[in-house]
């Protein structure tokens, strides 16, 4: 386990592809993987407290914030909420947008009985605006590697919006991709897709300062990453 931060009041970690970032007792997820890691470290046996402002789906690595104590994850997640804190995304796409950046502004809305989402129009009943802000960092091999600025924080959003419009996530089947990404994986819930989540920038609500907690992309993504 990758710690990128640590204090008294946070820990951030890189969580890798295909683990889950909170799960029932007994299944693997790295919010187990940091209780332990408290216990020892700490060497604290019994409950361990963690909150979790945030979190990020299975497939995808990246910064993973945790609160040791229920004060400063009250303050965090009031940053979330306000969306104050600026969440800084790579992901490599097939295809990709002939403009170097722009923005993407859509409406999601989840599709009923399923674990995934829909672009649909303004207005539709349960959709929600969804707005991304992206800049092409470099391209190779009919892909791209972009960088995202998701606005807002909607289930799946920067994975649907750019598959929308034709350049999706490299591998994310669940979304129409056609490449694989990474080792074989015999089940599906062990697939990685090339969606990192690169950075969070947030003020640090007891310090009062900036607090940028940066994450390099797994090695998986190989050269493609580097001088982006």
């Amino acid at each position: 386990m990758q710690i990128l931060f640590e204090d008294h009041h946070f820990i951030a970690v890189n969580k890798p592809g295909a683990l889950l970032t909170q799960a029932p007792p007994g299944i693997p997820s790295l919010e187990a993987m940091v209780k332990d890691y408290i216990r020892t470290a700490y060497a604290k046996p019994a409950g361990v407290y963690l909150g979790i402002p945030h979190r990020l789906d299975r497939p995808v690595s990246g910064v993973v914030l945790f609160a040791r104590n229920s004060k400063a994850a009250a303050r965090v997640a009031k940053q979330f909420h306000d969306h104050t804190v600026q969440k800084t995304y790579w992901a490599l796409v097939e295809a990709g947008p002939a403009d170097k950046t722009g923005e993407w502004v859509d409406h999601l809305r989840k599709k009923q009985d399923e674990p995934c989402v829909e672009v649909v129009e303004a207005g539709t009943e349960g959709s929600r605006e969804a707005i991304t802000g992206y800049r092409v960092l470099k391209r190779e091999n009919g892909l791209a590697l972009m960088e995202l600025l998701p606005r807002t924080g909607r289930m799946h959003q920067l994975r649907v919006q750019a598959a929308v419009r034709g350049w999706p996530i490299v591998g994310d089947a669940f979304y129409g991709s056609q490449r694989s990404f990474g080792p074989d994986a015999e089940l599906p819930r062990d697939r990685l897709i090339a969606l990192h989540a690169k950075q969070l920038a947030l003020e640090h609500p007891f310090r009062h300062e900036p607090l940028m907690i940066d994450a390099d992309t797994p090695a998986v993504w190989g050269a493609v990453s580097r001088d982006a």
